[in-house]
């Protein structure tokens, strides 16, 4: 088993930027596929960003191009998301998976216009 806690949501106002961070614990996740998905109140969650393997090979939603990155720390077995420049659009709770078959609770980020 997988256990996901992810931390550093809040409230930013646009154009600022936000660092979400998921902890694994359980078992090492270096070789997992490691990401984050997102959902809007009434919306359905939709993939934001996700980093595969060592090799940390990583992939973006179009919306979050330029404006997130995602990154891993192995010896910390942690994941990252560096948000900047960020929009009312992107409010949202932040989910964090690993093989998206493990979830994390979730953690609210709030962009204010």
């Amino acid at each position: 088993q997988v256990q996901l806690v992810e931390s550093g949501g809040g409230l930013v106002q646009a154009g600022g930027s936000l660092r979400l961070s998921c902890a694994a614990s359980g078992r090492t996740v270096s070789s997992y596929a490691m990401g984050w998905f997102r959902q809007a109140p009434g919306k359905e969650r939709e993939f934001v960003a996700q980093i595969i393997g060592s090799a940390g090979s990583t992939s973006y939603a179009d919306s979050v191009k330029g404006r997130f990155t995602i990154s891993r720390d192995n010896a910390k077995n942690t994941v990252y998301l560096q948000m900047n420049n960020l929009k009312p659009e992107d409010t949202a709770v932040y989910y964090c998976h690993a093989n998206r078959r493990y979830w994390g609770q979730g953690t609210q980020v709030t962009v204010s216009s």
